[in-house]
């Protein structure tokens, strides 16, 4: 079954997406970011090239017919990448469960906040295993 993190930032949600890549992308994982539009995928996917100065994290726009281990998407349901989804949506995908962990990342704002407490009512009365990270 679907593992389900949430993660509370109080920061730039951009920046955490990026810091939250880096770390799942070294564990060896292969991760899809789900944007809700073309827009947030292309900021997500500039800030990747230069998040980190000493290391490169191959990545792409979904569009684009490369096999990296970051996909980055925006109204679409990936053919690959069945290892973790990264949501950056008011509303959870209807591909979620194919992925063996997914990541809710909770923005400051108190409308995306809401959301994301929609999403985890959610899961958890599906029976889902749920943790939630609190992130200064």
């Amino acid at each position: 079954m679907t593992r389900i993190d949430f993660y509370q930032i109080g920061g730039d949600e951009t920046l955490f997406t990026c810091r939250l890549i880096d770390k799942v992308y070294r564990r060896g994982h292969r991760i899809y970011v789900h944007t809700g539009d073309e827009a947030i995928a292309r900021k997500l996917d500039e800030q990747l090239w230069v998040f980190r100065q000493d290391a490169l994290i191959p990545h792409c726009l979904h569009t684009e017919p490369l096999d990296v281990p970051v996909k980055i998407g925006f109204n679409h349901e990936p053919l690959e990448h069945q290892d973790v989804l990264i949501n950056l949506t008011d509303s959870i995908p209807d591909f979620f469960s194919r992925f063996d962990r997914v990541a809710e990342v909770v923005p400051v704002n108190e409308n995306s906040r809401q959301s994301a407490r929609r999403n985890y009512a959610y899961y958890k009365d599906r029976g889902y295993a749920l943790k939630y990270h609190q992130v200064n």
